[in-house]
């Protein structure tokens, strides 16, 4: 069976402006595609120029007239995260929309940020909790959109709260587990704020599924120089049509971007793939798992992470 395409409708995005990190490749570069070719004006943070120049170019030849543009940022630096916030906010345009998507995977030893986060931790949760504060006010004047990226890993499990940073007994997949259940109570925890503080910002959450991206590829970033042989065999199951595709797999984050009044108040709207085990098929709703329905725990997580950080959200 080959695997069948689906298309998610992307409203005229005339106007508005977005940030999509993780935008250089994979699901990333989909979203920012689709965005740009709705209209939207696209700024991508990339840690690798080079990359995120093919990333432009690429954008450019499905979209000739699309207004994208390179930032650097590297997430799991706080300093490199700060330094994007406060040249954005110099600029004082607002912002309509910040889609928190890049990640990491499972590398195969236990590596730290530049502020000695572990990395899993560091890049994908605390790296964007400390952007979308840098950028809150950009978005409120924008009554802007924040989509958070978590991953189907997160379906079980719970805050390692005894040792966030993994420095005993580390285990590899259970820090990432960790670090997207933190993407996810940390976008719940946004749509609560955001509507008892009046602060006008939509939070919403997707997962992409399962699909052959880079996360199981070789990095050199996180010290990975192969594929996985997990990913050899995703990719041998996307290709009989039995996971999501690159293609698919960023939909779910794009719809959650982009679908109109997403969410009651003060609740956050989550999406991901409606096939069968939801590792792929077209994008749709889905009730919020377990580990993210802890009201407690995301109020506790939003706490320690402006105290790691040392930014305030809010």
């Amino acid at each position: 069976m080959a695997p069948r395409t689906f298309e998610v409708a992307v409203p005229d995005q005339t106007g508005r402006r977005a940030v999509v990190t993780g935008g250089s490749d994979g699901i990333g570069l989909g979203i920012a595609t689709a965005l740009a070719r709705a209209g939207a004006e696209v700024v991508l943070p990339v840690r690798n120029r080079a990359k995120g120049e093919a990333a432009v170019a690429r954008i450019r030849e499905q979209a000739p007239s699309a207004t994208v543009r390179l930032e650097d940022l590297d997430l799991a630096s706080l300093a490199s995260v700060a330094a994007l916030g406060e040249r954005l906010v110099t600029e004082g345009r607002p912002l309509h929309l910040l889609v928190n998507n890049a990640g990491l995977m499972t590398p195969p030893e236990r590596g730290t940020t530049a502020d000695g986060f572990e990395l899993q931790l560091g890049t994908n949760h605390l790296g964007h909790f400390a952007l979308t504060a840098a950028l809150l006010p950009l978005l409120r004047e924008g009554r802007g959109r924040v989509t958070s990226q978590t991953s189907i890993a997160a379906r079980s499990g719970s805050v390692h709260w005894d040792d966030l940073q993994w420095t005993a007994d580390y285990d590899g997949m259970a820090a990432y587990r960790q670090s997207k259940i933190a993407c996810g109570l940390f976008a719940a925890e946004l749509a609560r704020r955001s509507a008892a503080g009046g602060w006008g910002v939509t939070s919403t959450l997707a997962h992409p599924g399962v699909a052959p991206t880079s996360l199981l590829a070789a990095r050199s970033e996180v010290g990975r120089a192969e594929d996985t042989r997990g990913v050899r065999l995703i990719r041998w199951l996307s290709a009989r049509g039995l996971t999501g595709t690159p293609e698919s797999a960023a939909l779910p984050a794009l719809l959650a971007a982009t679908t109109s009044d997403p969410t009651s108040q003060g609740a956050v709207a989550f999406f991901g793939p409606q096939g069968p085990g939801r590792v792929g098929g077209p994008p749709g709703p889905q009730r919020l798992w377990r580990p993210l329905r802890d009201d407690a725990a995301a109020a506790r997580l939003w706490d320690v992470s402006e105290e790691l950080t040392g930014v305030r959200l809010g």
